[in-house]
């Protein structure tokens, strides 16, 4: 038989195959057969064909899919931050970098809002909470916030705190994002107003190495779950070509793996802030090596690693499954 009628005898099936159309494990099982068998015949007569590896990258798949859900539970964890993190992170880059964009915004209007009406650092901050920041400036210890009681229970309750805001931030995406987006904007302008608020005591860059050195960590990962939320509300608001409630289900899925995978990340930023910051008179080049280290591990795993991770995704599916020409 020639290779092309031997195309096309079964490309209707393993299209199918390819698509996943077949869910029970009977079907699967006969359709693995059968390919075994078409593999076999494929490597005998046409062992230079196209056809040859792109049957054997069908039979590999199914192969991997039945075997490969007998690993261990524990595997599940290492899986789920390895690659379903990176994945859904990268699959929603753009509502991050919007996020981070509207950040930033609020944080300068924040700041320059402070820098034009005195009162408004008081307004977005509370009396109480002024008053005592500037006397610890007047004491010589600016930042003695971050010293008050035990670090453990300092460590836990900021952990605890932050955690329960990300979620909230996730949950108010179901009304659209709207909810989210002004609760993102409220925090962006209260740490303008903070900044500013050490800025005009001349401690502006004292300030900002010191809130870094939590901060990356703990602004970052506000900062995604904030955007969960935004996908939240977006995959109800712009379903595409799917049904709504079929988008809003993958939105909140989607919402949930990212709040999620953000859990380590708020354990280490209240570790930090309970037990480092505390210790803002550190050598300046220590200060800036775990600025570094968290730079670095951000840019890392939420930039550069989920891209590669999906070129690497994409190129193997194209080697695996090649099309094929009759």
């Amino acid at each position: 038989m020639r290779e092309g009628l031997f195309i096309k005898k079964n490309k209707d099936r393993w299209e199918r195959i390819q698509n996943g159309a077949s869910k029970d494990a009977d079907e699967v099982a006969k359709d693995f057969t059968r390919l075994v068998d078409d593999l076999a015949y494929a490597k005998t007569f046409y062992p230079n064909g196209k056809v040859t590896p792109y049957i054997n990258g069908l039979a590999a798949r199914i192969y991997l899919n039945i075997y490969q859900n007998r690993k261990e539970e524990s595997n599940r964890l290492i899986k789920f931050w390895k690659y379903d993190v990176p994945l859904t992170i990268q699959k929603h880059h753009l509502i991050i970098l919007l996020a981070f964009v509207l950040f930033i915004i609020f944080f300068i209007v924040g700041f320059f809002s402070s820098y034009k009406d005195p009162t408004f650092v008081r307004e977005v901050l509370s009396d109480a909470y002024v008053d005592m920041t500037e006397r610890n400036i007047e004491e010589g210890n600016p930042f003695g916030v971050y010293m008050m009681g035990n670090s453990f229970l300092m460590w836990l309750g900021l952990m605890i705190n932050n955690i329960v805001v990300s979620f909230m931030y996730f949950a108010k995406g179901i009304f659209f994002g709207i909810p989210t987006i002004s609760s993102l904007i409220k925090e962006a302008m209260r740490l303008g107003a903070f900044e500013f608020m050490f800025y005009a005591k001349s401690l502006g860059t004292k300030a900002t190495i010191t809130i870094l050195i939590h901060g990356i960590l703990e602004l970052t990962a506000i900062i995604i779950a904030s955007s969960a939320g935004i996908v939240l509300g977006k995959s109800f608001l712009f379903p595409g070509t799917i049904k709504r409630w079929d988008s809003l289900r993958i939105g909140l899925k989607d919402g949930v793996k990212i709040v999620v995978g953000l859990m380590p990340i708020f354990i280490v930023a209240a570790f930090f802030e309970g037990f480092i910051t505390r210790y803002y008179n550190m050598p300046l080049a220590l200060s800036l090596l775990l600025l570094a280290a968290s730079a670095s591990f951000i840019i890392w795993y939420f930039i550069i690693y989920p891209v590669k991770l999906y070129r690497k995704l994409v190129n193997t599916r194209q080697n695996r499954f090649p099309k094929i020409h009759e």
